[in-house]
């Protein structure tokens, strides 16, 4: 890869990667249930040690810019399945802010 391409795809996934890591991150401080908040923080964790293997393993190259695009598209990809799966009402069920109590 030329160096302007591994520059451009570096930029580009840095901006996915912190896209999908907000996303989490928002959604558990949002749903944060002592459950949820584990799961979700994990999740997390297994993300930026994923990138961070990433970087560590693969040194001037665009691996991470690829990485973070690929996150992106995975979790993109799962929640049009989700959706057209389960429907826009188990989705704005999901992605509510508000949590069900235990007897819900």
């Amino acid at each position: 890869m030329n160096t302007e391409l591994t520059v451009t795809v570096l930029a580009i996934g840095a901006v996915c990667f912190g896209i999908v890591v907000g996303l989490i991150t928002y959604r558990t401080l949002i749903r944060s249930t002592a459950q949820s908040a584990v799961s979700d923080l994990g999740t997390v964790v297994g993300v930026i040690g994923g990138a961070a293997i990433t970087g560590i393993f693969a040194k001037d190259t665009a691996l991470f810019g690829l990485y973070g695009i690929g996150l992106l598209g995975g979790v993109v990809i799962y929640f049009v399945v989700f959706l057209s799966v389960n429907g826009k009402a188990k989705m704005g069920e999901v992605m509510s802010t508000q949590d069900k109590g235990p007897n819900d």
